[in-house]
Parts: structure tokens; C-alpha cells; sequence
């Protein structure tokens, strides 16, 4: 079944604004929570992750990026970014994940 969030994490409103990440439980320092955004050309899309993070100057969370490279049926390669949300710090039960913004002007 398909679980647009890890388990430890949910969505509620935020002080930071509007809706934010939360911890649903400790989440220790170095923990990949998964894909946040990625770039096809020119387009980022983002995931629930990406779309609900919220900017801080102090962020718990930073993006690692991965380039990667794939092959389409026609044998015509083609290469894409993609970027994970790592958890940077312990993060208590109950407190907002954040990143530094990179892609979007705050």
C-alpha cells in the first residue's frame, strides 16, 4: 500500500506557516526519510515531503542531492536529479521537521 509519508512523520498546522512535518515519534540524526523533490529538465516536482516542509535559518533537515541516470525503452539515456530528506539532527516527538529553502524564494 502506498504511504505518501513514513510512518514517523505527519502534517499539522505550524507556527512557521501554514501546514508543516512533524515528528510523530524521535527521529534520530542521519535518518533518510525519503525523496522530497525531483528535477526532470527543467521542473521540479515535489513529493508530500518537499510540498509540506517548512524553511528555517536553523534546520533539523537538509536535501542530499542524487544525480542518476536511466534508460528508456528506445535505449535513448537520460538524466534527472533527485533529492532525500535527512534528518541533520535528533528530532523529539512532536517537533517540526525544516530545511533551508534552495529551490524557492522565502
Amino acid at each position: 500500500m502506498y504511504k505518501p509519508l513514513p510512518e514517523s512523520v505527519t502534517i499539522k498546522p505550524s507556527g512557521v506557516h501554514g501546514l508543516g512535518l512533524f515528528a510523530d515519534q524521535k527521529i534520530m540524526h542521519g535518518t533518510n526519510l525519503g525523496m522530497s523533490h525531483l528535477k526532470i529538465g527543467d521542473t521540479i516536482f515535489r513529493t508530500p515531503l518537499g510540498g509540506f516542509i517548512n524553511h528555517s535559518n536553523t534546520p533539523n533537515c537538509i536535501k542530499a542531492e542524487l544525480r542518476m541516470t536511466d534508460e528508456d525503452l528506445q535505449g535513448h539515456q537520460y538524466y534527472y536529479k533527485k533529492w532525500n530528506l535527512i534528518v541533520s539532527q535528533d528530532v523529539k516527538e512532536g517537533e517540526e521537521l525544516t530545511v533551508r529553502y534552495t529551490f524557492y524564494k522565502i
